[in-house]
């Protein structure tokens, strides 16, 4: 059974000393140099050099393809479109994504200039971008409308690579139809307002009242500290109290909206006939409470 060599051991002033008889002893087997007791240099021949150097070599190549394959691995499990292209603009890889965005296989793709795979980006303002990644290696992040489909809005990430860069692509339609819907909403809340003439609250899932606008609070004649957190039903008439409640946890457990007829009672004691338009406000894991619209009848 072979055993790993015990190195000799010498002071550095006696391997000076005795040095051609210490670098034949090397070719037999390693010769640690100590200094001050300590190890501190180690005298080997040139053919275990050369087998180290070389084992070396082929543990930092070996390492270098797990790398490789590690980064391979990394990007083909992005969700995210990534597309690598050469400084001529050919398609160099892209991930599983990436062929499924540009609805072609990769195998059509690699070797393919990035124009003629995908030839509506031509006419895109990504391909502006694009070439000023590639001349002058210049990142860009942005959202980009009509990249590669009309109405869709794609976020676009320009990264410069020693080869020439990658495009990372993620669909963000979604997201621009939420924003969209929200300036809507907002738009309809402007025109209610200038209206005039309808009142509404927004309340929390208990009821109590979180807000409410100008013309609902003219309406019950107080001011706007008065009717925050009051509970909405204590401001109805003690009969349409009940009706009121019903609907509400309606509304909550099957998220359609409801109307209920009801009365108001103002600060002085009169009943106002009103109609009541409810809504549930559904946050991204539960109920946030809900919006009542108020119709005086």
């Amino acid at each position: 059974m072979a055993t790993a060599q015990e190195p000799q051991r010498v002071s550095a002033a006696d391997f000076i000393r005795g040095f051609a008889n210490w670098r034949l002893q090397a070719a037999r087997k390693p010769v640690v140099v100590t200094h001050h007791g300590k190890d501190a240099h180690v005298l080997i021949s040139l053919d275990d050099y050369r087998r180290l150097d070389g084992d070396m070599a082929r543990d930092i190549a070996s390492a270098t393809d797990m790398l490789q394959a590690s980064l391979a691995n990394l990007v083909d499990s992005f969700r995210d479109s990534v597309i690598l292209i050469d400084r001529q603009r050919r398609i160099m890889a892209v991930n599983p994504a990436a062929s499924d965005i540009l609805e072609m296989p990769a195998a059509r793709l690699i070797g393919e200039y990035l124009i003629a795979a995908v030839p509506s980006l031509q006419d895109s303002l990504a391909f502006h971008h694009i070439t000023r990644l590639i001349d002058h290696r210049e990142r860009f992040s942005g959202d980009i409308p009509g990249m590669l489909r009309p109405q869709q809005w794609l976020h676009v990430d320009l990264v410069p690579l020693p080869i020439g860069g990658a495009i990372v692509l993620r669909d963000v339609s979604g997201a621009m139809e939420d924003y969209a819907a929200g300036d809507m909403r907002q738009a309809m809340l402007d025109a209610v307002e200038i209206d005039g003439g309808i009142g509404h609250a927004r309340i929390s899932v208990r009821e109590t009242v979180e807000a409410a606008n100008a013309r609902l609070i003219g309406l019950l004649g107080v001011d706007t500290a008065a009717i925050r957190r009051v509970r909405f039903s204590a401001l109805l008439a003690v009969g349409q109290r009940a009706a009121f409640v019903e609907a509400l946890e309606s509304v909550f457990r099957s998220g359609q909206p409801a109307r209920v007829t009801s009365q108001m009672v103002t600060r002085e004691g009169s009943v106002v006939d009103v109609v009541l338009s409810i809504a549930e406000i559904r946050g991204a894991y539960a109920s946030e409470g809900a919006v009542i619209v108020v119709t005086p009848c």
